[in-house]
C-alpha cells in the first residue's frame, strides 16, 4: 500500500497532534468548478456518477485546483434507493425526484435488500481508480446518506423544506418506518464496508435532513441508525457523522464509535466543544454563503473559526455543501487561510 504523504486528516481523526487543522469542503468535487461544468455539459448526472473514469476525474479536480487535504469520491446519496430498486431522476435545476414512493408494507417488501450494494460496483471501481490516481497525495473519503435522510427521499419523492410526508409516515406508521430504516441501515453498512475495501480511508454519513426532527424524534428515528453504522464500521475505517441541524444530539453522539462529527454554522464552536467535552473530533462549520464575502473577510473569518475550535481534534470544513455560485478563488482562499493558520 502506498503511504499517504499528506495524512493530516487521518491523524486528526486519530486525535494525534497536528501542526494545523486539515481542510476539505463538502461538495468540493462539482458544481462551482469550471472544469466540472464542461463535463456536466457533455454527460448527464448519473452517467457522471456511474462512469468510474468520470467520477475519478471529478474527484481529483479540487485536489489539483483548490488544494484541499482530502478527496471525497464524486457520487450521490441516492444511489442507495436506486440499488434498492427505486427509480431516481435528476432534473437540471429541480433536484432529485423519485416517481414511485414508499407508502405501504407492500412497497417495503418489494425493495431489493439482499445484495443491493452489489449493484453499486461502479462506486467501488471509482474509489479504486481514484486511489491509484491519487498515488498517496491525500486521503480518500467515501460516503453514504444516513437512513433518516434516505427515508425522507423515499417517502417524500423529492426535496422538501418541511418533510411533512416523511414525518407523517414516521409518526403514523412507526413500525413501517423502523422496518424501512433498518433495511436502509443494513445496506448502508455493507456499502460503506465495500467502499473502505475499495480504497476509502474514512467515510462520512450525511444526515442532511436530521434537523427536521425534534430532539425526541431524532433519538427515535435517526440516532439509533447512525450509531449502528458507526459501530459496524469502527474497526474498518474512521466514521464522520454529519447530522445537519441536530446540535442537540452532540453530547450523545460524542460518546459513540464515530471518530468525528460534522456541525453546521448554527452552533458556536465553543458550545459544540462544551457539549462534546472535547471527546470527539469536530468538523465544520463555515457558512458556505460566507465564501461570497471579499477574500480578506473570508481569511479573517477562517482564522476566527480555528481560534474558536482550536487546532487539535478539529477538521476545517463548511457547515454544508459548497454552492454553485462560489468563485473558485474564494474557495481557494478558504483552503489557503486554513493552511496559513498560525496561533497568535
Amino acid at each position: 500500500m502506498i503511504p499517504i504523504k499528506n495524512d493530516l486528516l487521518l491523524r486528526a481523526l486519530r486525535k494525534e497532534t497536528v501542526e494545523r487543522p486539515p481542510v476539505w469542503m463538502m461538495r468540493q468535487a462539482g458544481r462551482y468548478l469550471p472544469d466540472y461544468l464542461k463535463l456536466k455539459a457533455k454527460y448527464d448526472f448519473f452517467t457522471r456518477v456511474q462512469t468510474p473514469e468520470l467520477a475519478c476525474a471529478i474527484t481529483l479536480q479540487p485536489i489539483e485546483q483548490v488544494g484541499v487535504d482530502a478527496a471525497i469520491i464524486f457520487s450521490d446519496i441516492l444511489v442507495i434507493p436506486q440499488a434498492m430498486g427505486l427509480e431516481v431522476l435528476m432534473e437540471e435545476g429541480k433536484g432529485p425526484s423519485l416517481p414511485k414512493v414508499i407508502e405501504t408494507q407492500k412497497d417495503i417488501d418489494a425493495l431489493i435488500t439482499d445484495g443491493a450494494e452489489d449493484s453499486l460496483r461502479y462506486v467501488y471501481d471509482a474509489l479504486s481508480l481514484t486511489k491509484r490516481e491519487l498515488n498517496g497525495r491525500v486521503p480518500l473519503i467515501g460516503f453514504a446518506g444516513a437512513p433518516w435522510t434516505i427515508l425522507c427521499y423515499m417517502v417524500e419523492g423529492k426535496g422538501s423544506k418541511t418533510w411533512e410526508k416523511a414525518k407523517q409516515f414516521a409518526y403514523t406508521q412507526p413500525l413501517l418506518a423502523h422496518q424501512l430504516l433498518q433495511k436502509i441501515t443494513q445496506i448502508t453498512i455493507s456499502y460503506l464496508k465495500l467502499q473502505a475495501r475499495a480504497g476509502a480511508d474514512t467515510v462520512q454519513v450525511f444526515d442532511s435532513w436530521a434537523g427536521s426532527l425534534s430532539p425526541a424524534d431524532f433519538k427515535i428515528f435517526a440516532q439509533p441508525y447512525l450509531l449502528q453504522i458507526a459501530d459496524a464500521l469502527k474497526d474498518e475505517v474512521p466514521v464522520i457523522l454529519f447530522p445537519k441541524g441536530s446540535w442537540y444530539a452532540l453530547k450523545e453522539l460524542s460518546e459513540s464509535s464515530a471518530a468525528g462529527i460534522g456541525i453546521d454554522w448554527c452552533i458556536a464552536p465553543e458550545f459544540a466543544r462544551q457539549l462534546t467535552n472535547n471527546k470527539i473530533v469536530l468538523q465544520g462549520n463555515f457558512d458556505p454563503a460566507k465564501l461570497l464575502a471579499p477574500i480578506p473577510e473570508i481569511k479573517k473569518a477562517v482564522k476566527e473559526m480555528i481560534d474558536a475550535f482550536g487546532v487539535q481534534n478539529y477538521i476545517a470544513n463548511l457547515g454544508h455543501g459548497i454552492t454553485p455560485n462560489i468563485p473558485v478563488d474564494h474557495a481557494r482562499a478558504f483552503v489557503d487561510a486554513v493552511k496559513e493558520y498560525r496561533q497568535d
